[in-house]
This record gives structure tokens, sequence and C-alpha cells, in this order.
């Protein structure tokens, strides 16, 4: 922004010294061989007049002399003719005495009593002089003619010097409207820059460098004080935000855990036909509790900044798989791993496990006995292409599916299907689609072409690694996986 300013200011600046200096250079240059010009003129003439004076009295003899004086004081070369054109003395010895001129153009016009000024090329120099032909004579006769040529290069130079300066005086200008406008430029960024790393700050979830509320123009100041006010009261309620739900997860616990303990001891006292009641309640109850923990991780997901990490898809794709395949096989469901290997995504930390987690319980809730379902990774776009490069992890399920208003319901927060005959949350989806924003991909639930549901997650791509073998699954996995069924058998919108 300094930079846009500064050129901002030196490209007015540079307009307004153009608009000034280049017509006044001209206008000078020009005056000045006008003034030149007419000068040359009138000294021609009284050098005319006295030429003819000379020859009247019969003093012709007078000219050399009279011509050579007058071209050392002038500095001009100067040729003296008759009133038939006749050359009757030249300084410059370039015609002869003698030599009829009378066809040449500015020689005609003096014997024809008008005067002749212009320019032209010297050949003996190379450079440019002025030529100032003009008849003498006080009657209508014209008893001889003046020819003087002045060398321009000492105008010339003098009008060069003028544009050096004009340069010199513009440069000067730039350099000093350069300082102006850094400092000016750099008291308006200078606010805006702290604005901007405080807006950094506040996103990743806690101000350390407040704005200034003192520096730059009033409108800036303002804006400084009106965001820490912002910014303060948005950390003070994400603060009690962040309060509550690790206060809500402790104090509901107990209760819950309480409730629990005491239905359970109603069931030595119940009548066999109360008992599935007591059944009943104890489900809602694990459910309740499951929702609960629920809505509470979504909670610290919302409050939450964390800075997404490259994270290798298959690996966490075949250990994901490795721990789901003891759960799939107690319900005689098969999962299988296919795709492209060694591809690294972008995700924020943990994440990635989480989403597949909901995807593949929600998979196996409506899997029936005998099928499969599969993970499978596709690469969407070829590295160096224009298109962004994502990598899709596809589960697709072998299940009822869902239509299409379903599928675009299913990620609204406590919403199920309404054949629903699970005790999911409706929460599982909405988790997996925060947790999948939060690495800046997407998921989406489409139909699967055989039936039933495929769940699309978008991952941006991340630097590929070598490529290296898929692991295997291993017993100590399907131990783990046992071991962990409880606590990553989330939540479901299903």
């Amino acid at each position: 922004m300094t930079r846009r300013l500064l050129l901002s200011h030196l490209s007015v600046m540079l307009f307004v010294l153009l608009a000034l200096e280049v017509p006044f250079g001209i206008f000078y240059a020009r005056s000045e061989l006008s003034r030149f010009s007419h000068a040359a003129q009138q000294q021609a003439m009284t050098l005319a007049e006295v030429c003819e004076d000379k020859m009247e009295h019969g003093l012709t003899a007078d000219l050399p002399e009279l011509a050579r004086a007058y071209g050392q004081r002038t500095g001009s070369r100067v040729l003296v003719a008759g009133h038939q054109g006749v050359v009757l003395t030249d300084t410059a010895a370039r015609a002869l005495v003698g030599e009829d001129l009378s066809a040449e153009p500015d020689i005609s016009t003096a014997l024809r009593d008008q005067p002749s000024v212009g320019t032209r090329s010297d050949p003996s120099t190379g450079g440019e002089v002025l030529v100032v032909t003009v008849p003498g004579g006080s009657n209508a006769t014209v008893a001889c003619v003046v020819r003087t040529v002045y060398a321009l290069h000492p105008l010339r130079a003098k009008v060069h010097a003028t544009w050096l300066a004009l340069a010199a005086v513009g440069l000067g200008l730039l350099a000093a409207v350069s300082l102006i406008g850094f400092a000016l430029a750099r008291s308006i960024t200078r606010p805006v820059q702290a604005l901007e790393r405080a807006t950094a700050q506040l996103a990743e979830g806690r101000i350390t460098d407040p704005p200034a509320t003192d520096h730059g123009p009033p409108e800036l100041r303002r804006l400084a004080a009106s965001f820490t006010r912002t910014a303060t009261r948005l950390q003070h309620l994400l603060q009690a935000q962040q309060a509550f739900a690790s206060e809500a997860s402790h104090q509901l616990k107990t209760p819950l855990t309480a409730l629990r303990l005491r239905l359970e001891n109603f069931e030595p006292h119940l009548a066999p036909c109360a008992r599935d009641s007591l059944d009943t309640a104890l489900g809602e109850l694990e459910r309740l509790s499951r929702m609960v923990q629920g809505l509470l991780a979504l909670a610290r997901l919302e409050n939450s900044a964390i800075r997404p990490e490259a994270v290798d898809l298959d690996a966490v794709v075949a250990d994901r798989a490795a721990i789901w395949t003891a759960f799939a096989d107690e319900q005689q469901v098969g999962i299988t791993v296919s795709g492209a290997t060694a591809v690294r995504v972008w995700t924020v930390p943990g994440a990635l496990e989480q989403i597949i987690d909901n995807l593949l319980s929600n998979a196996l809730r409506v899997s029936p006995p005998g099928t499969s379902i599969t993970l499978a990774t596709v690469v969407t776009a070829k590295e160096g292409s224009r298109t962004p490069p994502v990598a899709e992890l596809h589960v697709i399920d072998q299940g009822p599916g869902m239509s299409e208003a379903e599928r675009q319901r299913a990620f609204d927060r406590f919403w199920r299907t309404p054949d629903a005959d699970h005790d999911g949350t409706g929460l599982g989806l909405p988790m997996a689609r925060q947790l999948t924003r939060a690495g800046g991909g997407e998921v989406t639930l489409e139909a699967a072409p055989g039936g039933g549901l495929d769940a699309v997650v978008r991952l941006r791509r991340a630097e590929s690694r070598t490529r290296r073998e898929r692991p295997a699954p291993s017993a100590n996995a399907d131990r783990a996986g046992r071991r962990r069924h409880h606590t990553t058998h989330s939540s479901s919108a299903r």
C-alpha cells in the first residue's frame, strides 16, 4: 500500500511537471531563436545601409574591411553582393569576387527588396546555421545585398542548458515529493498494517499486539479504537463460551452418571413387563450422553482456531480401516481400501481421523450383513495444472441410501431420517463437515452408483512424498480398535 500511495503521488507530480516544464522549454527555445533572428536581421539591415552609403560615395574598396570587422564583432560570416547579385566580398571566401549569385533563392528575394531569414544545414561544419539576407537601398532600387550567416550551436547549447536546468529542478521536486509522499504514506499505512496484524491475531484466537489508537489520521484512529473494543468484546465472548463448554462437560457428566446408576438400580425391583421401558430409558440416556459430548465437541471446535497441517491421507485411511475392521466383522460387513497412495492433504490435527470415524460409524449402522464398505482415494487434479489440486476420499456403503432431499438436510444438527431405527444423535455429520471446513475442504453426500450412499470428503492436496506401501492391518490394531470402540463410535445424522 505504501508503494501504491507513493507511486500515485509521484505520478501526479510528474504529470504536473511535464505539463509545466515541457511547454515552457519549447516556448523558451522558440523565443530565443526568434529573438536571435530578429537581432541578426536588424544588425544585417544596419550593415546593408552602411554598405549602400559606401557604394554611393565610390568607396567599394572599403567593403571587405567593413565586412571583416562586422563578422569579427558578431561572430558571423558576411557576404556582400551588388545590385545584380555579383559578389563584392565574402569573409568566408566561399564565393569568388565577381561570381553571380542572383539565382540563389535568398539573394533573388533580397534583390526584389524583401529580406529573407531562415535556417539550414551547413555542409562544412555539419551543424545548423541561421542565414539572414537583406537588401540595401533607400529607394526603389536595390544597391546591394548583405548576407550574414550565424552558427546556431551556441544558441542550441544555451537551450540545452536550460532544458538540463529544468530537468534538474524537476528531479529535485520529485525527490522532495518522494520524501514527503513516503512520510505521508507511512503515516497512513502503519496503522493499517497494525490493524492487519491485530486482525490476523484475532483470527488465531487472541490479540497480543492491539493497534495503537494515537497514530495516523483521525479516521484510522477511530477505526483502531472501534476495532480494539470489538476485538476485546469478542475475546470475552469466546472465553465465556470456552469456559461454559469446559464447565458443562464436567457438570453434566455427574448427574447423567448418577441418573444411569439409579435407573440400573431399579432393575431388580421392576416387574418383567417394565424391563423393556427401562432398557429404552437407558438407551435414551446413553444417546443423551453422546449428544452432550457431541455438542461440547462442536462448541470447542467452533471456538478454536487451529492451523491446518499436511497429513498422509492413505496412512490415516489404512489406520482407521484397520481399527474398524474388527467392528465390521462383528456385523459381517467388509471394509475395502483402494485408490491412490502417497497423497498428502491439508487438515487440522486429528480431524481426519474423526471425520473417517464418523463416516464409517454411519456406514456400519446402515450396512446389511454380507455387504462391504469401500474407502477410495481419488486425485481430481494433477500437479502443475491450473485446477487447484484436490484429493477426494469416498466412503461408500451398500445400505438403503438417502433421497436428494434427505442428503441436503443430513448436515443439519440433530436431524435424522424419519425411518431411523438406531440411537444416533444427529451430530456426526455436522461435526464431520465442521472439521473438514476447518482444513479448507468440503464434505458432501451423493448417491452411490450401485445403491447406497457415497460420502465424499474433498481436501486440498499438499506436496507429495515418496510413494510407499500401504500398511497392512495388524492384530494389535484390531485389539486397539476394540478398546476404542465406545470412544470413536460418534453420533450419527441418520
